[in-house]
Formats: C-alpha cells, sequence, structure tokens
C-alpha cells in the first residue's frame, strides 16, 4: 500500500469511529503543529504506557498525568492523541462533561507522521510507532511499526 493509501485509509477510519464522539471538535495535524511551533498546545497521549515507551509527540504528557492535575494546562490548548484517536476521543468526550475542553487529534499519532510531525523515545527523535496492532500498521514507508 502506497503512503497516499494509508493516509486514505487512517481518514477513513477516523470518520467511521467519530460516531463516538461527533460532538468533539478535532484538529488537523497541521494546526496542532503551528500551535506546537507557538508553544501553545500540550499533547495528552491516552495510549497504554508500552506503546509510549515506543515513542511519543514532542512534549506529550501520559493520560494519568494530565488527569491528576488538569488545571495546569488551562493556558494551552489540550489535544488528546492515541494510534488513530478514538481512544483519545472517548476521553476528550467524557472531559466535556466535567467542562474539560480537549481536541482530538484527527488521525491520531498515524496521521501526525504522516503530515511530517516528530516523534520521539526517551533517546531523542525515533523512526519507530506503536500501532495498536495489525489492523493499523499504516505508517509511512521510512516508519517501522510495532503492535
Amino acid at each position: 500500500m502506497s503512503d497516499a493509501e494509508k493516509r486514505a485509509m487512517i481518514e477513513s477510519m477516523y470518520r467511521g469511529y467519530k460516531k463516538d464522539f461527533a460532538d468533539v471538535e478535532d484538529i488537523a495535524p497541521a494546526e496542532a503543529m503551528e500551535l506546537l511551533k507557538n508553544g501553545r498546545v500540550i499533547f495528552v497521549d491516552v495510549r497504554e504506557q508500552k506503546e509510549q515507551d515506543v515513542s511519543m509527540l514532542p512534549g506529550a504528557i501520559t493520560e494519568k498525568e494530565f488527569l491528576k492535575h488538569p488545571e495546569r494546562y488551562q493556558d494551552k490548548v489540550i489535544i488528546g492523541y492515541c494510534t488513530i484517536s478514538y481512544r483519545s476521543g472517548k476521553l476528550a468526550k467524557k472531559l466535556r462533561a466535567r467542562d474539560i475542553a480537549m481536541l482530538n487529534l484527527r488521525g491520531g499519532l498515524l496521521a501526525w507522521v504522516h503530515a511530517g510531525g516528530k516523534v520521539y523515545d526517551r533517546n531523542g527523535e525515533t523512526r519507530h510507532i506503536h500501532v495498536y496492532g495489525r489492523k493499523w500498521d499504516l505508517g509511512p514507508k521510512d516508519y517501522q511499526a510495532t503492535w
């Protein structure tokens, strides 16, 4: 499958998942990258630790860290993500009920790397991503996937 076909598949899958959190506002990776350049964003990674150990978005914090003290991030645009942003969409929906605004990264980590976004592990930038499962093995051709 070409990278263009993978991007189309990610977008199609995300649209299908969106029904479960239709009232959650999402944000395109390119828009999130602009906010990141200006230091106005905090990414919340809702994936499991084993996924986060492989790679995370720049400056991301875990869901657990965020939920301990959401008030610390009131001056930031809060953006949740996971592999394709299904789990983060569900979290954003729950947080909305608590009057906590979280945008959902449209297409998740997969869309992020396809849009040229960088990911990091404890040693720095990496080309390795955790894709949750074989069905989501849709990373760009220059990325190594784990599930």
